[in-house]
C-alpha cells in the first residue's frame, strides 16, 4: 500500500462502521497549521492565545468575544470561517455526511477551499487499497483545478496550482520570481505525462501534483455533426477517472454503477445527462434541448462517459435502464474544475439516499 497524498489528512481521521470517515482534533489541528490560520510574527496577543486553545482543544466552543477579539479583519474573517466549518463537521458527524449535506442544502456556507480538502481526504479514504497510480492521479481531478494541454491530438491534463507556478518562477519560487521579473532566463519546466515507466516517482512525490495525464482519446472524429469519440488507449486517464467515479459514487449513495469512455452519444431515447463540471453541463442542456451550439464550443468537450446502474431498480421508474449520459469539458480558458458532487445530487435515483 502506498501513503500517497500525505497531507490531506487521512492517517489522522478514523472510520465508522460503513467507512466514512470521523473527524479528530489532530484532523481540525491541521487546518489549523494551514497558512490561512498559522501565526505570523505581527499576531496580537488575542489571536495568539485563540490559536494556543484551539491547538490544545479544537473542539472547544468559542465565544463572539474572543474572535472580536482579534485586531486583523482578515484573522478575524479566517477564524469564523473555520469555525463554521468545524462546527458544521462535528456536528454531521463524518467528512461524507457533511459533505453530502452541504450539497443538499443548497447553500455553501464554507470557502471552496475546504470542500476541496473534503473531497481530498474523502478520496483517499476511497482509494485506500488503490494499486492503480493511474486511478490516484485521476481523482486528483476532483479536487484540484487542472489546465488542459491540446496538441497534434493529444489531450494531457496538469495541476493547475503547479503549472501556472512553474510558468510563473520557473519551479524556482520566489527566486525564480525574481529571475523572471529582471528577464533572466528561468529553467525550463519538468513535467512529466503519467505512464508505466515513471508511476514509482508519483508515489514518491505525489503530493506536488506534478505528474500530467493522458486524457487522448485514440482517434477523435470530426464534433461538428454530433458527439462522437473512439475508443480509449489501453492506459487511459479517462478509463482511470472512470473507476474512480464508480468508486465515488458507490461510497457515497451504496449504489454500483459502470462508466465507460463513450463513443458517441447516438441515442434518440437520450432521458438524462449530468455534467461533471459548468461548462459539460450547460452543453449537454443545450444538445438536449435541440439548441445550436458553436463549433468552437464542441471542440471544448474532453469526453463523454455513459454511466449504467448495475441493478436498474435502483433508478427512478420513469428512466428505469436508460443509460446516464456524462461530460467533461473544459473552459474558454483551457481550464477544468470538475464537481464531483454532481454525481451524488443528479443521478436519477429511486429514491433519495
Amino acid at each position: 500500500m502506498q501513503n500517497f497524498w500525505p497531507s490531506s489528512g487521512f492517517i489522522q481521521l478514523q472510520r465508522n462502521a460503513r467507512g466514512w470517515l470521523l473527524p479528530t482534533d489532530d484532523y481540525l489541528r491541521l487546518f489549523l497549521d494551514r497558512p490561512e490560520l498559522a501565526l505570523l510574527p505581527e499576531s496580537c496577543h488575542a489571536e495568539q492565545a485563540l490559536h494556543a486553545a484551539l491547538r490544545a482543544a479544537p473542539a472547544r466552543p468559542v465565544a463572539d468575544a474572543e474572535l472580536q477579539a482579534l485586531q486583523d479583519e482578515d484573522a478575524r474573517e479566517s477564524y469564523g470561517l473555520f469555525l463554521r466549518f468545524r462546527d458544521g463537521l462535528l456536528a454531521a458527524g463524518s467528512l461524507e455526511a457533511y459533505y453530502l449535506g452541504l450539497f443538499r442544502s443548497g447553500s455553501i456556507s464554507i470557502p471552496p477551499l475546504f470542500v476541496d480538502l473534503l473531497a481530498q481526504a474523502i478520496l483517499r479514504n476511497i482509494l485506500d487499497d488503490a494499486g492503480d497510480v493511474y486511478e490516484v492521479r485521476a481523482a486528483e481531478m476532483l479536487f484540484r483545478s487542472q489546465r488542459i494541454s491540446t496538441q497534434d491530438g493529444q489531450v494531457l491534463t496538469g495541476d493547475r496550482e503547479v503549472l501556472d507556478m512553474l510558468n510563473e518562477t520557473g519551479g524556482l519560487g520566489d527566486f525564480g520570481r525574481f529571475l523572471a521579473e529582471a528577464q533572466a532566463p528561468l529553467r525550463s519546466i519538468d513535467m512529466q505525462v503519467l505512464t508505466d515507466e515513471n508511476a514509482p516517482g508519483y508515489w514518491q512525490a505525489s503530493g506536488r501534483h506534478n505528474f500530467l495525464l493522458d486524457l487522448t482519446h485514440e482517434i477523435s472524429n470530426d464534433l461538428s455533426h454530433g458527439l462522437v469519440f473512439t475508443m480509449t488507449r489501453a492506459r487511459s486517464g479517462l478509463k482511470a477517472l472512470a473507476r474512480v467515479l464508480e468508486k465515488w459514487v458507490a461510497h457515497f449513495l451504496g449504489v454500483a454503477v459502470d462508466i465507460k469512455p463513450l463513443q458517441k452519444i447516438n441515442d434518440e431515447a437520450w432521458r438524462w445527462h449530468v455534467g461533471l463540471d459548468v461548462e459539460a453541463t450547460a452543453l449537454l442542456n443545450d444538445l438536449y434541448e435541440g439548441r445550436d451550439v458553436e463549433p468552437e464550443r464542441m471542440q471544448r468537450l474532453l469526453s463523454l462517459f455513459r454511466l449504467d446502474f448495475a441493478d436498474p431498480q435502483e433508478m427512478r421508474a420513469d428512466v428505469m435502464g436508460k443509460p446516464v449520459y456524462l461530460g467533461l469539458m473544459m473552459s474558454a480558458g483551457k481550464v477544468v474544475k470538475l464537481k464531483p458532487q454532481n454525481l451524488l445530487l443528479n443521478l436519477p435515483l429511486r429514491q433519495a439516499l
